[in-house]
């Protein structure tokens, strides 16, 4: 099987005269789950449209599992499973005739299968209840056990934590790890929840104004952009003597904070000590994925 599940090469829209998606590039792996951030406006539930075929791209191709969807789309489909907004359900049925209505619509698919849907999400217990009594959480859980009937390689999901409260998001970070995890799923998760973003996923992509500006782990998108945080006195002398050597990020009444780069650190104390400035505190910081995000969009907010 091949380790690449999703691939996007210069995926293109444009709407009249307007081009709203501008080249996109980014695979997927088997068994990740990957997060897609963008600002208002961005274009992120444009691509996500294009990505499960609701919508034609003006150029560029999408393959799931080395499928195109332009030329082989029911095949390709068939490798997918996707919630784009809120799951539809029918409240008056029970989960279990809700998933056996849409089983229908699939080719082989039965019971068997079914039941290993509803395990895979831990609704065994409450699975012959009306859906009308579920939670949110437990409508999310019903509406991707409706997705994974078809065993699709990759699975997307729109804001899959949208609504819920602080308990029901930590459980669905962490059934959707498991979901990667246990099964190989892929799974591309978009949300407005940078926190959750970060805790949940192995790779990150950040797009604003119809590009993705950077595409990398979690890990090492907030390496690469250490910083150092100062604490001078007087500060206001401080700030104008380390802006002349390096770039500040930050300011507020009490602290700096700069890039950080190892090579020169040392020397930057040196020349504030040597320039009058007492040096209170000089620690490296890693940044949130917020202030990251904020930073490479220009400070634009999130959906």
């Amino acid at each position: 099987m091949s380790e690449i599940t999703l691939a996007v090469k210069g995926l293109r829209k444009t709407i009249g005269k307007r081009t709203i998606i501008k080249d996109l590039n980014f695979e997927l792996k088997r068994g990740e789950v990957f997060g897609f951030l963008g600002p208002n406006g961005a274009g992120k539930t444009t691509t996500i449209r294009m990505l499960v075929g609701l919508i034609k791209p003006t150029a560029g191709s999408i393959h799931i599992c080395g499928l195109d969807i332009a030329r082989d789309f029911k095949k390709a489909m068939s490798h997918l499973g996707c919630i784009v907004e809120n799951p539809e359900l029918y409240p008056f049925l029970s989960g279990m005739d809700n998933l056996r209505h849409f089983a229908v619509m699939l080719n082989g698919i039965g019971q068997e299968r079914i039941d290993e849907a509803v395990k895979l999400v831990g609704m065994q217990e409450r699975i012959h209840d009306r859906v009308s009594t579920y939670s949110l959480g437990m409508r999310q859980r019903l509406g991707i056990a409706q997705a994974l009937l078809g065993k699709p390689d990759v699975l997307i999901l729109d804001e899959p934590t949208n609504g819920l409260d602080p308990s029901g998001i930590r459980e669905m970070r962490a059934f959707i790890r498991s979901l990667a995890e246990q099964s190989g799923l892929t799974v591309l998760v978009s949300s407005h929840l940078l926190s959750e973003i970060q805790l949940m996923c192995d790779r990150v992509a950040i797009m604003t104004k119809g590009e993705i500006v950077r595409v990398d782990t979690v890990h090492a998108l907030l390496s690469s952009e250490e910083r150092l945080v100062w604490r001078l006195v007087p500060h206001e002398r401080g700030m104008a003597v380390l802006s002349e050597m390096t770039r500040i990020v930050q300011a507020d009444e009490e602290l700096l904070t700069t890039v950080y780069l190892p090579e020169m650190a040392g020397e930057w104390n040196r020349n504030l000590v040597e320039a009058g400035i007492q040096v209170l505190e000089m620690n490296r910081k890693l940044p949130a994925l917020e202030d990251l995000f904020l930073e490479l969009t220009g400070g634009e907010s999130i959906d």
